[in-house]
Formats: C-alpha cells, sequence, structure tokens
C-alpha cells in the first residue's frame, strides 16, 4: 500500500442520479454517494477524472438548457485503511431470489449470489435501475433461454440471467465495461456465450428477452436495434427510465405492449412483449 492516496470531491447542485450514471460508465473505481455529490477515492491522481466531470456537467447544463453548478476539489492525503472503512459501507443485499454480495462477504446458503467487487467493477445492484432489471430478470428468466444484455457494464444482469439457466450474450460500446463483465463472470465461475465491443446491431440473432439498463434517450435511439433482436414473441426489459420520459420511451416501442411495469422511486423499469 502506498503512503498517500487522492480523495475528489465532486459537489453538484442537481442530477445526481445522471452524474451517477456517467461515474459508473467512465470510471475504474467504486465511488462513495453522500448529500453534496460523491467522493472518489484512489491511489492515482485523480485530476483526469475531475476534468471529465466538469466537462460532463457543462455538456448537461447546455442539453437541458439549465445552469449545474459542479465544483470538483482534489486532496492528497496520507493512506489508512480507507479502503477497510469502505468495504464496510458496502452492504449486500437481496433482491428477489438474488443475494448480490461484495467479495469480501460470505455468500447465502439459501439465494442465489452474485458476486461483485463494487471497488473493482461497476454497478452493484444498488442503484433502483440495476435492481429493477434483476427483478425482472428473476421473474421473467427460464432454463435454456436466449438472453442479449445490452449496455452490459458490470455485467451483473446477464450473471443473474446466466445462473437462471439462461444463454446470455451481451455488448456494450465501452470495451472497459466489455473488460469487467468479463472479468466478474469469472469471479462468478460463470461464462456468457459471447460478449462484444459494440451495439445490438452486431448481431444477426434473436433472443428470448433483451434487456437494456440505459438512459431513456439511448433506448429511444436505438430502438430500432432492439426490436430487431427481440424474437417475435421474446421479452424486452427496458430500464434506467425516469418517470417523466416514461411516455417518450414508449412512443418509440409502440408495436409492443406492457406486461408489467417495476417503480422505484422516481425510476420505471418496463417490461414489454410483442
Amino acid at each position: 500500500m502506498q503512503e498517500s492516496y487522492y480523495e475528489l470531491q465532486i459537489d453538484i447542485s442537481s442530477h445526481h442520479e445522471l452524474f451517477a450514471d456517467f461515474l459508473i460508465d467512465t470510471i475504474p473505481v467504486g465511488f462513495e454517494e453522500v448529500d453534496s455529490g460523491f467522493i472518489i477515492r484512489s491511489e492515482d491522481d485523480l485530476e483526469t477524472i475531475a476534468w471529465g466531470v466538469e466537462q460532463f456537467s457543462e455538456a448537461l447544463s447546455k442539453a437541458l438548457s439549465i445552469n449545474i453548478e459542479c465544483e470538483c476539489k482534489q486532496q492528497k492525503l496520507k493512506n489508512s485503511d480507507w479502503i477497510e472503512v469502505y468495504q464496510k459501507s458496502i452492504q449486500p443485499l437481496q433482491i428477489d431470489n438474488f443475494y448480490i454480495h461484495p467479495t469480501w462477504n460470505e455468500p447465502s446458503t439459501q439465494l442465489i449470489n452474485i458476486e461483485i467487487d463494487p471497488a473493482l467493477a461497476f454497478g452493484t445492484g444498488h442503484h433502483p435501475t440495476t435492481a429493477s432489471a434483476l427483478r425482472a430478470i428473476s421473474k421473467y428468466v427460464k432454463p435454456n433461454f436466449s438472453v442479449l444484455d445490452v449496455g452490459c457494464g458490470s455485467g451483473i444482469l446477464g450473471i443473474g440471467a446466466i445462473k437462471l439457466g439462461a444463454i446470455v450474450d451481451g455488448c456494450d460500446t465501452d470495451i472497459v465495461s466489455v473488460n469487467n463483465t468479463l472479468q466478474n463472470a469469472k469471479l462468478n465461475k460463470v461464462e456468457f456465450s459471447n460478449v462484444w465491443e459494440g451495439s445490438s446491431s452486431s448481431t444477426k440473432k434473436s433472443y428470448d428477452i433483451v434487456v437494456a439498463n440505459i438512459v431513456a434517450d439511448v433506448l429511444t435511439f436505438i430502438a430500432k436495434d432492439l426490436k430487431q433482436v427481440t424474437k417475435d414473441d421474446g421479452i424486452l426489459i427496458l430500464s434506467g427510465i425516469l418517470d417523466k420520459y416514461e411516455n417518450k420511451v414508449l412512443n418509440f416501442y409502440k408495436e409492443f405492449k406492457i406486461i408489467e411495469k417495476i417503480t422505484q422511486d422516481e425510476w420505471v423499469t418496463l417490461i414489454l412483449q410483442r
């Protein structure tokens, strides 16, 4: 362990959930959510991440036509047992039949274990969109179903489907996410049928279930691709949707019927079928 580490304090005025999604998708370390924003700790300098957050804040402010205040402060601190403190702050959680736990906690003897190390990976099941998507997977995925996880991130959704007996592919436009999916699959002693960098349009296959836990605007942008890879009688699970954008998303999937809607806080997960 090095003698010192870097701590980056990110204070933002609004839209915490969008900043959280940005950090999940872009940084290779875990982060802590606090009332004012986020805290990132690493033994590597975090100035590049601070710059990226500031650029994202500017772009988001322009896109939403509002002023989002964002302040990033980095300091170098003496290394102590902050990793242990961080580990103690991450608690296992049960989502239906799944038990998601970090590597330092004991697995469940009764539930389906998914082991995710938040210090090494993105997506631990604590965010409402991930939790709701896992609930949908728990209910609708059956043994030998073919499943595609679009925007696989940490791989947690695909890993859950595999542990239910499904044959699962995954894709993500971010190579870091692809690598994390493969690392977490190995950690959980499961194998994806295929994982690739890129979009769902790269495959010629169709699937019994397609799950996409992405933001609403992306779900509208890739609607054609998602519909093409979903079997005629297949199920499409769309998560990552703020409730105020639900109708906007549904307008792009008019040929599908809603068979279930899962809501948590201000987030909506739609389970659709043709």
